[in-house]
């Protein structure tokens, strides 16, 4: 099984890359670039216009490729793919709306939460609707503790917050299509060993057509993902750490999102509280998501990108031990 994961990935890369070109041309076409925020680097603000929305191409491969399999007897494909399909339909309405900003902001901050949390629990439930077991497997251990209704808040939870992280990644050249590719790897190995083999199918499509992106987004980019992309692959990976019961591990496999994630959520906390505290906001970070800290820092884009996709590979490859090994 492990071959036939290796070949559902190549496949998927096959069958994306060489759209790739297209999807550029048609998008620059209809003026679909991407509008820079002011506060970023400036570094930055020279990629205004690169073509936008590229969640398109890895998405557009991963449905032929989910749906090929599910033809072929893997049905279980299909509910990871439905997650991240609409996941990927709300990011493109923000990506919209930011195309309409010329300060590349979107819709507002709140209004999204809300709407993602209302379609995160709908989906949720569908998850349990459709799960052939609703747990959760210890790491190391591997003890099994059936969660009941619990699957369902836990299911929108991870979904929600996975989407946004790898949002919150996707700001330099290649790092968020980089370490979603590693993360999906990752999961692929873990649902083989959970017997789920469906999934690792699934999981190995997506790190193949995510690779597929990659050649076109890696420095300096020709293609930004979105919204539309970075919702979309994180809502999947979501949904195949529940479905195999080995969420826990989330955190570790997807370590640069978590990471990326937390550092505005104290970014921002932080400067509530000195504010009130203090009179004044301040920071514990030059600049969040964390990848521009340490552009801010003197690293270039090409070296944090890379130098977070290292940590991703040891942190996935810790994240897998620890799922699938057993003390």
């Amino acid at each position: 099984m492990m071959a036939s994961a290796a070949m559902v990935a190549a496949a998927a890369f096959l069958l994306t890359v060489p759209w790739g070109g297209v999807l550029v041309d048609a998008l620059l076409r209809r003026g679909i670039g991407k509008n820079i925020r002011a506060e970023e680097p400036d570094a930055h603000q020279q990629k205004a216009g690169t073509a936008t929305m590229g969640g398109l191409l890895f998405l557009g491969g991963l449905t032929v490729v989910s749906i090929a399999l599910a033809l072929a007897g893997y049905p279980g494909v299909l509910a990871p793919l439905a997650v991240a399909l609409t996941y990927g339909l709300l990011g493109a309405f923000d990506d919209i709306q930011g195309l309409r900003d010329a300060g590349g902001v979107g819709w507002l901050a709140r209004s999204k939460f809300l709407v993602q949390w209302a379609v995160a629990l709908v989906l949720a439930v569908g998850l349990y609707l459709v799960a052939e077991q609703r747990v959760l497997v210890v790491p190391l251990t591997g003890t099994v503790v059936g969660l009941g209704w619990w699957f369902v808040p836990i299911a929108a939870l991870l979904i929600v917050w996975t989407s946004n992280a790898v949002n919150f990644t996707d700001g330099m050249d290649g790092l968020a299509g980089g370490t979603s590719a590693i993360a999906a790897g990752a999961y692929a190995v873990v649902a083989l060993a959970a017997g789920r083999p469906d999934l690792a199918l699934f999981a190995a499509a997506l790190a193949g057509a995510v690779l597929a992106f990659l050649w076109f987004n890696v420095h300096p980019a020709r293609l930004f993902m979105g919204d539309i992309g970075a919702q979309a692959l994180g809502a999947g990976l979501a949904a195949i750490a529940v479905l195999t019961g080995h969420w826990l591990v989330l955190p570790l496999i997807g370590l640069v999102f978590m990471l990326e994630g937390l550092s505005v959520m104290v970014q921002v906390g932080y400067f509530k509280w000195s504010r009130r505290r203090y009179g004044e906001g301040r920071r514990v970070f030059r600049m969040t998501p964390l990848h521009y800290h340490f552009e801010l820092g003197g690293m270039s884009e090409i070296q944090v990108t890379l130098r977070l996709w290292i940590l991703a590979a040891v942190a996935a490859a810790a994240g897998v031990a620890l799922a699938v090994g057993r003390i």
